[in-house]
């Protein structure tokens, strides 16, 4: 076997993990980010250590990229000790916290807690969300060059038929983020004038997406690089995906209404998924339209990659009816906190519709997107962004008790709800206010498209420059979090020099 024969050999006919594994690494960089922020208030305004820019990204990265490739790679067997340990380490913070808190020194928990229920928070954007695409983004990263070297369990990585791997997870989880924030979430009103402006528009935005779709093709085949066949097919990527995804909602939402988008996302995996059962259409995935696996034709060459496309479709569509709620205007905690609760609820609802399906109707599968896949995939997505709304209610409440008490990417705290932000009272100085945002995840959140590029190029090099089969599991390492390093760096810097590409 040649060199690209035994890469693909070695990504290729594995059955994934369980559910469960995948979920509780989920909830690990959550936790991740709730330590970070008691971290960066008892630093910087109980111990007075001054943040630098280089000193913030040094603890940014180091909390929460560093374990996230830990955790897909040399601990994946101590996921349930990994998250005892980060809430421990947690609740020792906020107990330092509590103990040395600048407001209300004198009153009771109870009554603390009473106050902090009456205050609002300015809800210009929602953390969460931008925690949620981050980590998405980053575990992506990590998994497209960690699962080459040996030290990558070969559990986490993309299942061949049926299963729940955990880069499974990545793609469909990078559909969710970016469908909760997409232009018709965005921009409601840009849907309330002419429709033809608004089908133009959405066009124009997917134009930048087949020049990378291309561009990966035309240099992957060049190059000879090695590829994962049955993930898409010969000719198709991810980025034909997103283009077909983004060309039939706009279409589907002249139609229908934006706020039924959850009726459209149910309805087409539940048609889809009949099709596959009642229809030749599942034998055609598998097997071509000569039953024999042929890749002669568009069709047939493609064809995993063209008929899974309804289900990225569906959770699409579901992303956009979670934007949709979570971006409704609820500035007071206690809103927050039902919010946060109703995904929970959700998610739970989902992952036991997600077993009652797999017993009966179909197991999941990331190569058809099945039904099971999209209840899958939007589960867990319910479930990580639950966690980290959860965590940046925990989160404000630490802020609450340190006057002044200042972390990026985190909701600013307001003593009263108002209705104009203009006459807001805000509890931080502005002073404080103005202080440039020193944060890795806004960074990334920002960036994303820059990072995800940068991450793939930086992959292939890495892939053409070293033998990843027969690499140590302490070089592998050293590798995966030197490529991380340098791309969160490059991504850090451009964000901190306000350099951008932005096409929609």
């Amino acid at each position: 076997m040649s060199q690209k024969q035994m890469k693909e050999a070695f990504v290729s006919n594995l059955n994934g993990t369980t559910v469960l594994e995948i979920t509780q690494g989920l909830c690990f960089p959550a936790f991740c980010i709730l330590c970070r922020g008691f971290l960066i208030i008892f630093s910087q305004y109980l111990c007075s250590f001054s943040h630098t820019w280089k000193t913030r990204f040094f603890i940014d990265f180091v909390v929460l990229i560093v374990p996230m490739v830990a955790t897909l790679t040399i601990w994946a067997s101590f996921i349930l000790l990994e998250l005892l340990a980060v809430i421990i380490f947690g609740a020792g913070l906020f107990y330092q916290i509590y103990r040395r808190r600048t407001c209300y020194a004198r009153l009771p928990f109870q009554k603390i807690l009473e106050k902090f229920l009456n205050i609002s928070l300015e809800s210009e954007y929602i953390p969460a969300i931008s925690c949620f695409r981050v980590i998405t983004s980053a575990f992506t990263a990590i998994a497209i060059l960690a699962v080459d070297f040996p030290f990558f369990p070969r559990r986490f990585a993309k299942t061949e038929l049926y299963g729940t791997g955990a880069m499974d997870f990545g793609v469909g989880g990078f559909v969710f983020g970016t469908a909760m924030v997409c232009l018709e979430v965005r921009r409601r009103k840009c849907m309330e004038g002419s429709k033809l402006h608004y089908f133009t528009n959405s066009l124009y935005s997917v134009w930048p997406l087949i020049f990378l779709g291309i561009g990966r093709l035309a240099i992957i085949k060049s190059i000879g690089y090695q590829e994962h066949l049955t993930e898409y097919g010969v000719h198709w990527n991810f980025f034909f995906t997103i283009i077909v995804v983004k060309l039939i909602t706009p279409l589907l939402f002249i139609i229908f209404p934006l706020n039924k988008s959850w009726i459209i996302a149910l309805s087409v995996t539940v048609l889809y998924q009949l099709a596959l059962d009642f229809t030749s259409l599942k034998r055609l995935i598998l097997y071509g339209t000569d039953g024999s696996g042929t890749r002669i034709g568009l069709l047939n060459a493609n064809r995993e990659g063209i008929i899974s496309t309804l289900g990225y479709m569906a959770i699409h569509m579901a992303g956009v009816q979670t934007g949709l709620y979570v971006h409704k205007n609820r500035s007071h905690i206690k809103d927050l906190i039902k919010v946060a609760c109703f995904l929970l609820l959700a998610a739970i609802s989902l992952f036991i519709s997600l077993y009652v399906v797999q017993v009966n109707v179909e197991a999941v599968s990331r190569r058809m997107a099945n039904l099971a896949f999209c209840i899958w995939i939007v589960a867990s997505s319910l479930i990580l962004l639950s966690s980290l709304l959860l965590g940046d209610i925990i989160l404000s409440f630490a802020k609450f008790l340190i006057r002044g008490a200042l972390v990026p990417c985190s909701w600013k705290l307001i003593q009263s709800p108002v209705t104009s932000k203009k006459h807001s009272e805000y509890l931080i100085p502005e002073a404080e206010r103005m202080e440039p945002r020193l944060c890795l995840i806004t960074a990334l959140n920002r960036k994303q498209l820059i990072f995800f590029l940068l991450s793939n190029i930086t992959t292939g090099l890495i892939n053409l420059m070293v033998d990843t089969l027969h690499s140590s599991t302490l070089w592998a390492l050293f590798v995966v979090n030197l490529y991380m390093f340098s791309n969160c760096l490059i991504v850090y810097v451009l964000y901190l020099q306000d350099k951008t590409i932005q096409f929609w």
